[in-house]
């Protein structure tokens, strides 16, 4: 189906920001979003009709409902006793109901087993998230490797005191390695001072572009103008404004496209999704009516009644599966349901590529330059020395290319001073992106500049896992 209306605005959003930004070809984006009904059936397909999505996705009450009862009923953290919960929703529910430890601090391996049980994220995706998580936030060279979802932790299970060399982070002090700018609901570090706990005026805002009775899918296109002014608001006021190719390119996106890809509950008539207000309110801790709303830090809750998406319909990474390091497998089976990735056409990636299509600048890598409304973007071909280019960004696989080879790259620098051992601490991430990275045909990226982000006050504020 052709989208000519799309392909122009990305034509002259292209024209109005070539000077700031690299620039993306919208043509490509296109191309990689363009699938074949008769060859890879889509059950969330935006351009298909809600009556084909309730025959491709089917629904089954008894594999897709998600216990809240038992050992999973709702729990609320106990902060003075240590409990910890930080800026994601879906992770912090997940510990008040017991799907990770209550106190917040979970091995790599626990967390990968409750994002696929309880919301039906795919293993790859969860997998990747789970180890960059470990490696940069938490302590990968433990016996039980994994991270706090909150503030920093000394104990918990997860610390083995040997061969690393400070407390980790913990998700809360992820600014710029995992956590970025222009969030949902959480507000930019440098303007409101925290980056973990819900801004209620964003949280109206996400709530308010939240279509009545609509399918999740279509919710998240709806998203797109709200996606945008936060993009915008950020270059309007926050002069540490930075932008990182992962941080900010690509896991940004996902307080937007997680809440209707994962929270959105699947019924008979929503097979794909409905994310409800109430629902919303419920995974955020809000209580109240707009205009009045209450946020209790800590207390996401995942509502009673609640159904996870379909087996087969797993919400991943498209194209490949995840390698999993021998040394992060569970002594019990992971749960999960096989599927076939390569045919996969739910999934992040196209969400983040669907509103870079609209605003390119959503891919863009850079940074204000010191004072509001000096957003300047990073030379991607300077940057990678020649391999990659913003012009090809989003052609083929390059922005998995880019991204995840960008990050092997910059690892090892970004690392320094907090583990005594540098390949055993990279060993598992290391592998499984490797594995992701297997068979897309990537060009090869030798190095990067670092030197390039020096001139974006927020990075070095920041400094990646440093801050």
């Amino acid at each position: 189906m052709k989208r000519p209306i799309l392909s122009i605005i990305s034509a002259c959003l292209l024209i109005l920001h070539c000077a700031a930004f690299p620039r993306l070809n919208p043509k490509a984006i296109q191309n990689l979003l363009k699938r074949d009904p008769a060859s890879t059936p889509c059950p969330f397909g935006h351009d298909t009709a809600h009556k084909q999505e309730r025959r491709a996705v089917g629904f089954d009450p008894v594999a897709q409902r998600v216990s809240t009862t038992g050992p999973h009923a709702f729990v609320p953290p106990d902060f003075a006793a240590g409990d910890k919960r930080g800026p994601c929703p879906g992770l912090n529910a997940l510990a008040n109901h017991g799907y990770l430890p209550h106190n917040g601090i979970a091995p790599a391996t626990t967390i990968i087993n409750a994002v696929t049980e309880a919301y039906g994220m795919g293993l790859d995706l969860a997998t990747f998230l789970a180890l960059y998580g470990t490696v940069f936030n938490g302590d990968s060279v433990s016996l039980t490797p994994g991270f706090s979802i909150g503030g920093p932790a000394s104990s918990g299970g997860i610390l083995s005191g040997l061969g690393i060399l400070r407390t980790p982070s913990g998700l809360s002090g992820s600014h710029n390695n995992y956590e970025g700018d222009t969030s949902a609901t959480r507000g930019d570090l440098y303007l409101t001072g925290n980056n973990f706990l819900l801004q209620i005026d964003q949280f109206q805002q996400y709530y308010d572009a939240l279509l009545d009775n609509t399918p999740a899918p279509k919710q998240y296109s709806a998203l797109f103008r709200f996606r945008q002014s936060r993009f915008n608001h950020s270059i309007e006021n926050n002069p540490y404004f930075f932008f990182p190719q992962f941080a900010g390119a690509l896991v940004t996106p996902a307080g937007y496209a997680l809440p209707p890809a994962l929270m959105a509950n699947k019924s008979a008539q929503y097979p794909e999704g409905y994310l409800d207000k109430e629902t919303f309110k419920s995974f955020f801790a809000v209580t109240g009516q707009p205009g009045s709303f209450k946020y209790q830090p800590g207390h996401e809750r995942i509502p009673d009644n609640f159904y996870k998406r379909a087996p087969g319909t797993e919400y991943g990474i498209p194209k490949y599966v995840a390698s999993i390091h021998p040394s992060f497998l569970p002594i019990t089976p992971i749960r999960y349901h096989v599927i076939d990735l390569t045919k996969s056409c739910s999934s992040f990636v196209l969400d983040v590529l669907q509103f870079a299509r609209q605003d390119p600048r959503l891919l863009s890598v850079g940074g204000n330059t010191g004072t509001p409304n000096s957003f300047t973007g990073l030379d991607v071909s300077a940057l990678t020395k020649g391999v990659f280019n913003g012009a090809t960004l989003a052609e083929g696989n390059n922005l998995q290319c880019f991204i995840f080879q960008l990050i092997q790259s910059e690892a090892p620098g970004l690392l320094t001073g907090v583990y005594e051992d540098l390949t055993q601490a990279l060993r598992g991430l290391t592998e499984n992106l490797e594995g992701n990275l297997q068979g897309l045909g990537c060009p090869r990226l030798v190095g990067v500049d670092r030197g390039l982000y020096e001139r974006f006050p927020g990075y070095e504020r920041a400094r990646g896992v440093k801050g």
